[in-house]
């Protein structure tokens, strides 16, 4: 999940990465991470987007794509779920405290 996010993940793929089934793998990582593993892959999708976003001129929609959203709607859909504001407006936070203008 971390070094491929835009990856087409799923329970049942992510199984098959470690060899176990997709229940003993749902029910093991929920135990040690303290959540499902969809919800994981949503939130680490977001929190490599907001580094993007603050890191990189690259556009919102490219970053979509990079981290696995089929396009900027649905990226800003997920992020404003997970951190309350859209991905420009973090972009345009990010900006404003380096000192620069968005």
């Amino acid at each position: 999940m971390h070094d491929s996010p835009a990856h087409p993940w799923t329970v049942a793929t992510l199984a098959a990465e470690v060899g176990v089934s997709r229940s003993g793998l749902a029910r093991r990582f929920a135990r040690h991470v303290g959540e499902p593993p969809m919800t994981y892959l949503a939130t680490w999708r977001v929190a490599t987007a907001a580094d993007l976003l603050r890191d990189t001129d690259a556009t919102v929609s490219s970053i979509a794509h990079q981290v696995g959203y089929s396009n900027t709607f649905a990226l800003s859909v997920a992020f404003k779920r997970c951190r309350g504001i859209t991905p420009t407006q973090h972009r345009a936070a990010a900006l404003h405290a380096r000192g620069l203008s968005a």
